[in-house]
């Protein structure tokens, strides 16, 4: 299922014992433009650390309570790695922290979930190498908020067409499918969706997602509301629009390799 990022925002998480907080944002790498981190706002419990909950720690998401299940206990998460709430997501952080919970990494290998291949599964944890490949070593995920990216301008080949107002999440695969473009700041327009998989380039710098697509093609997009139901069929409609293959084109290949 897609699901925006805003609208998991301030879900409950439960922990094994207990409830940890609230859903506050989501890291993800820019890369596979895929979430590896659920942010927890913790409230009064655990004040002065920022709270990272990996995918592999997610349990049951349900929607109709705005809830999250996290495989976690409140003592394990206090005794894990320590990140002050300003500092960024270091890569020795990541590896300390997937030491300590004996989670797979998902640096490793060209798929989005590393030697786990595209899906994220908790039953691939006691199967799957632990060690980082050199390849892996190589690799500097970084890692951004949806916070912060949120309001980005979008720059296409022939000027800017407007900003980041949400994000488009898979709840299966915790990819980044899409990006919530407003347009209204720029035309009296409308919402479109912009697949993460035709971004060109982001400049932290200039707070800008790059694009190679033109003004003129976005403004004619299928239209994108809050009563927008993202159905196959709306997928295909937008994608044939932009003359792209749908990326679940591309899964399906690489999981027949």
């Amino acid at each position: 299922m897609l699901i925006k990022a805003k609208t998991i925002k301030n879900y409950k998480l439960h922990g094994l014992d207990g409830e940890i907080g609230k859903v506050k944002e989501f890291y993800f790498d820019d890369k596979h433009w895929t979430v590896r981190y659920l942010v927890a706002d913790t409230g009064n419990w655990f004040t002065g650390r920022k709270v990272l909950i990996s995918p592999y720690a997610i349990g049951a998401v349900n929607a109709q309570e705005e809830s999250i299940n996290i495989n976690l206990t409140k003592k394990q998460i206090e005794d894990s790695p320590l990140i002050s709430s300003d500092e960024p997501v270091s890569h020795q952080f990541e590896e300390d922290y997937y030491n300590y919970y004996e989670f797979p990494i998902y640096w490793g290998g060209t798929e989005a979930w590393g030697p786990c291949g595209l899906y994220p599964s908790i039953e691939d944890i006691q199967e799957k190498s632990k060690e980082p490949t050199e390849r892996a070593k190589e690799w500097d995920s970084h890692l951004r908020s949806t916070h912060s990216v949120d309001g980005y301008n979008i720059q296409a080949t022939d000027g800017e067409i407007g900003h980041v107002d949400d994000f488009i999440i898979d709840d299966k695969t915790l990819a980044i499918r899409y990006l919530v473009i407003d347009t209204r700041n720029w035309w009296p327009g409308k919402k479109i969706l912009i697949s993460s998989k035709w971004i060109k380039s982001v400049s932290w710098e200039e707070s800008k997602v790059f694009v190679n697509l033109l003004c003129e093609t976005i403004k004619k997009s299928p239209e994108y509301t809050e009563e927008t139901v993202l159905t196959r069929d709306y997928e295909n409609e937008l994608h044939q629009h932009y003359n792209k293959q749908g990326y679940w084109v591309d899964e399906e290949n690489s999981k027949k390799k």
